[in-house]
């Protein structure tokens, strides 16, 4: 093993301090560059990090062909490099039938919700502890900056996060670049697939590496990618501990009766407006309004909790109604021919 190839220096501290070591890993392997040099990078580091690794791969059944040839690559290799193999075939158009428009995943939340509920049952079933995969540093500032362009909030700036909440999936190339990505598959001579749907311009994250980011480089700052990364970062971290502080306020002020949420509002005027709207979106995603609410919904919803008289409502998208008692804002759904005051 080349011990100071960078790629290699920067995945085994991100292992180490992910605390993959020691650990029996399923790798998520579709057949391109990213999760190629992955399995390859990890399989070179599994004596020194005692690592034992399965690959799953996962079969979304949208490409026909092709998404069988990328079956097919993975399959061949892990025999190439002794590795157990195992794949699941899923199906995300389903989750997109039935249900209001609104209510309906994109087809690529679909297929990252079934892709991840997939690669959970392949680890389980393989013993693993983690699950790696292979989102890069620039995965990291397409999302950064997707959201940004999209209306996100300070929260959504922090991108990627480096690993579930449950510790459970791991990214350990989060730091290493596309470039760098390319620079180890050459050096090594290695094979992947290209999937040219991340090519298709119908996708927004294809059409921003091809009309913008290639001269975020040359016009602003050739570190750019470092420079969304580190903010990512700092950001992730900074709303780690903003949410602890939210989950103590909601632990207090939230609690559930049956269909009804109930959040207390004593105090809530002596609230900092950043810790206010948190837990507003905090309870409304609790109730699983958290797709439909817009920021002027919620903007709204703060000011129904601030200031509304006993006895008023306020409707929210998706058949939920906020009811102003004296002491609390109660949330639950609308009943049958109510009239409320639209949000």
């Amino acid at each position: 093993m080349k011990a100071r190839e960078p790629l290699l220096a920067s995945l085994a501290a991100a292992m180490a301090k992910l605390d993959c070591a020691g650990r029996t890993l399923l790798v998520a392997a579709s057949g391109g560059i990213d999760s190629t040099v992955l399995v390859h990078a990890l399989h070179a580091l599994a004596p020194p990090l005692r690592l034992s690794l399965r690959l799953g791969h996962v079969h979304h059944g949208l490409r026909g062909a092709e998404a069988d040839g990328d079956e097919a690559f993975v399959r061949s290799l892990g025999a190439q490099l002794g590795l157990p193999v195992l794949s699941r075939a899923v199906a995300p158009r389903r989750l997109r039938e039935g249900g209001s428009s609104r209510a309906r995943p994109t087809l690529q939340e679909a297929a990252r919700r079934v892709r991840y509920a997939a690669l959970g049952e392949m680890a389980a079933a393989a013993g693993a502890e983690r699950i790696a995969t292979a989102h890069t540093l620039d995965d990291q500032a397409e999302t950064v900056l997707l959201r940004l362009l999209r209306g996100s909030g300070p929260s959504g700036l922090g991108g990627i996060p480096e690993c579930s909440p449950d510790g459970r999936v791991v990214r350990p190339l989060l730091t290493v670049s596309r470039a760098e990505i390319e620079r180890f598959a050459l050096a090594r001579g290695l094979c992947w697939r290209e999937d040219a749907s991340n090519r298709d311009p119908a996708y927004a994250r294809a059409r921003l590496r091809r009309d913008w980011l290639h001269g975020l480089g040359e016009a602003f700052n050739p570190q750019w990618l470092r420079a969304i990364g580190d903010l990512a970062e700092a950001q992730r971290r900074e709303s780690e501990w903003i949410e602890r502080r939210v989950t103590q306020e909601a632990s207090a002020r939230l609690a559930r009766e049956g269909e009804v949420w109930v959040l207390a509002c004593g105090g809530w005027d002596e609230l900092p407006v950043a810790l206010a709207r948190r837990l507003a979106r905090r309870m409304l995603h609790a109730v699983g309004a958290g797709r439909d609410v817009s920021r002027r919904h919620l903007e709204r919803v703060l000011a129904f909790v601030a200031s509304a008289r006993t006895g008023k409502t306020l409707q929210l998208p998706g058949g939920l109604v906020l009811e102003r008692t004296r002491s609390s804002v109660r949330i639950r759904p609308a009943r049958e021919g109510q009239t409320q005051h639209g949000c």
